[in-house]
Order: C-alpha cells, then sequence, then structure tokens
C-alpha cells in the first residue's frame, strides 16, 4: 500500500509545507510527517474546535509575551499555520500551541491550520521536537523531553542529532531530569544555577546537598567555591564549610583533574568530529541518498554546514590566538 503511494504523497506533503512556508516547522518534523502521515491538507479550523495536547511537553507560557502575540494577532491575524490531528469531530493541537491560545485572547473564530492524520506516539515525537526549537524553554521542560523522547526508544546520540545538539548536552539535561527534587527545585527558581546544578548532584549526603543548594538559591555560594567543596571533603558539623587544609589539597587535586579531563574530552571531541565529518561525506557521496532529500532540505543542510564551517574557524582562531602555556 506504501510503495504505490509514497513517493506522490511525499511530494504532495512536501508542497503543501512550500505553500505554507511560514509554518515555522523544523526540516526535521517536515520529514517526520512525510514519512508517518496517511493524509495533510491545509484549511481554517474554528477555534473552539480545538484541543490542547493532554501530553504537551511544554510546563509553562508567558503571559507578556502571550499578550503581545494576540495584538499581534488581532492586527495581522495568523501568519503562521499550526499543526493539528483529526480527533472525532475536533482537532488535536500538535505544534503551535502559543498562536492558538493567543488567538482565543484575541477572540479570533478561526486558525489557519495545517491538518495531519498520523498515530499518537508520531504526535508526541513531533510535538517535542517542535518545541526544542524554542529559545525560551527552560532547562527543566527540556529535560522533561529529552527523556520523554529516550522513552520513545530514541538513543541519546539519535536525539542529539534529531535537535542539532551535542551528544554531552543531551546527556547533562536527562540527568538534570533525574535528578533529586531540590536540584530540580533549584533549576525552577534559579535559571541561573544549571552549573551548580550538575555539581550538587555530586554530593550524595541529602541534608548536605539541600544545605548547599538553600546557599546556592541565596547567592551566598559561587560555583568556584561549590566545586571546591565537591571536590574536597565537608565538615557536615561546620556550616557545611570545608576544613581550609582539606579545601587547599582538594582544590589542587581538582585543577589536576579538571586539565587532565579537559585534554582528554578534547582528544575526544577530535577524534569524534573527524569521524562525523568523515561519515557525512561517504553519505553525501551516495547518489540514491542525495536524490531523496527534498530541496528545501538540502538548502538547509548547506546553510546549516556553513554555520558550523564558520564555527570551526572561529575555533582554529582561538587555538592560534592562545599563548602557550608556561610549566
Amino acid at each position: 500500500m506504501g510503495s504505490s503511494k509514497g513517493p506522490a504523497f511525499r511530494e504532495n506533503i512536501h508542497r503543501l509545507f512550500d505553500e505554507a512556508q511560514s509554518a515555522d516547522l523544523a526540516p526535521g518534523i517536515v520529514s517526520l510527517i512525510e514519512s508517518r502521515a496517511t493524509r495533510a491538507q491545509i484549511r481554517e479550523i474554528g477555534v473552539d474546535k480545538i484541543l490542547p495536547n493532554p501530553a504537551q511537553p511544554r510546563l509553562s507560557y508567558e503571559e507578556d509575551s502571550l499578550t503581545e502575540l494576540a495584538d499581534s494577532i488581532r492586527e495581522h491575524g495568523v501568519l503562521q499555520p499550526i499543526l493539528v490531528r483529526p480527533v472525532g469531530n475536533q482537532f488535536e493541537l500538535i505544534a503551535g500551541e502559543r498562536r492558538w491560545r493567543a488567538s482565543r485572547m484575541a477572540e479570533r473564530e478561526s486558525i489557519p491550520a495545517i491538518v495531519v492524520e498520523f498515530d499518537e506516539q508520531t504526535a508526541l515525537e513531533v510535538s517535542i521536537i517542535e518545541n526544542l526549537q524554542r529559545e525560551d524553554v527552560s532547562p527543566l521542560e527540556e529535560a522533561a523531553m529529552f527523556r520523554k523522547m529516550t522513552d520513545l526508544g530514541y538513543s541519546v546520540r539519535q536525539l542529539a542529532q534529531k535537535i542539532g545538539k551535542d551528544k554531552g548536552y543531551v546527556e547533562n539535561r536527562i540527568r538534570l531530569a533525574e535528578a533529586p527534587a531540590d536540584i530540580r527545585e533549584l533549576v525552577s527558581l534559579r535559571k541561573d544555577t544549571l552549573s551548580h546544578a550538575y555539581e550538587l548532584m555530586k554530593v550524595t549526603d541529602e541534608r548536605t546537598r539541600r544545605r548547599l543548594a538553600k546557599r546556592v538559591a541565596a547567592g551566598d555560594l559561587t560555583l568556584a567555591k561549590l566545586r571546591a567543596i565537591t571536590g574536597g571533603e565537608v565538615d557536615d558539623h561546620a556550616n557545611g564549610a570545608p576544613k581550609r587544609r582539606a579545601k587547599t589539597v582538594a582544590g589542587k587535586v581538582a585543577m589536576a583533574k579538571a586539565a587532565q579531563a579537559a585534554d582528554g574530552a578534547l582528544m575526544d571531541t577530535k577524534g569524534k568530529l573527524s569521524d562525523a565529518v568523515d561519515d557525512l561525506v561517504d553519505l553525501l557521496r551516495q547518489r540514491e541518498v542525495i536524490d531523496q532529500i527534498p530541496g528545501v532540505n538540502r538548502d538547509n543542510l548547506a546553510k546549516y554546514l556553513t554555520i558550523t564551517r564558520l564555527k570551526i574557524e572561529n575555533a582554529i582562531a582561538i587555538i592560534r590566538s592562545s599563548p602557550p602555556s608556561e610549566e
């Protein structure tokens, strides 16, 4: 069934997204829809016929931001179609919840939507990936989304490739999703304590960790001081302050270990980068692979590689401009 209508159907969906090029969906989402959807069309839908996604990964929306968007919609209308799937006589929201919420605030009767038919798992994947593209996603929201994606069967590497992030970045966010409640509460209160949170995960004693977390939340403990503590012995009977000798020795040991780890990480990253480039070039040399990539995705890949090249050139400039350290 899929082989006879597959190419034509994918072409139809691709044309659909070309016509609604302001849909603001990442190429990865379009590819996911192309491979799994059974039907797609663009149409106006009554705002009151749309149901919120019960598995919506976003935890919150800023009221001021929604109000500004609602004002824009009153003046210009909805410029970017939302993405929904039919559920009975109504439609379940997959991507574009801010636009839908703002449209309700603006008291609009209808909203442009791309209606796609696919299963619940695909709907969840698309919703998560779409939200991960947003700049205002909090670390905790991102961590929860990464955890859900791994629950759906994505490996850390696959997830990193899908969202364009480093593998270590994804691993750290998943660690945050599994962190103790006191650490997650700290990050929810102060987003600037993310690095502190990763350090606090090293503290196994719950009472000590909670006390340190409170000091971080109050602004009484810098990241450098916290690292000195987590790298040495913590005297639980001295207000959380490590003994001076232990702190000094631990600090030197921690610095030596950090330098060794940094050198190892650099060599590891260099090897991974080389392997990744080789894999990409080998893949792109396969003509049948190139022929399967839609034109817009090729353009996006070319732009991404151009940006990556600039980043690498910047890294080269930093290395060459840094004076060698004296022993």
